[in-house]
């Protein structure tokens, strides 16, 4: 059996994932990821490839499934888009 690497385990959490429309109509899918002291809200977008993924700082106690659409929705457009540093 192939043991999970530290990495995988830190990106799993009980949270699960959500999945929501956007003001535009778009869906996207929200992962909550947890580290040892931190965690954040990573939104991709699954019906429009060309958009950013995103993220978002949220307390490491954080349920996924405790927010809604509208919460989701908000942080979204708060949340500054992912790539990579230079």
């Amino acid at each position: 059996m192939q043991e999970r690497s530290t990495d995988q385990s830190r990106r799993q959490s009980p949270g699960g994932a959500r999945v929501f429309a956007d003001d535009a109509g778009r869906l996207w899918n929200a992962s909550h990821a947890t580290g040892t002291v931190d965690a954040a809200v990573v939104f991709t977008c699954i019906s429009d490839s060309r958009q950013t993924a995103r993220a978002i700082a949220v307390p490491v106690g954080f349920a996924l499934t405790d927010a809604g659409d509208d919460v989701l929705r908000a942080w979204l457009r708060e949340a500054p888009r992912m790539g990579l540093l230079t």
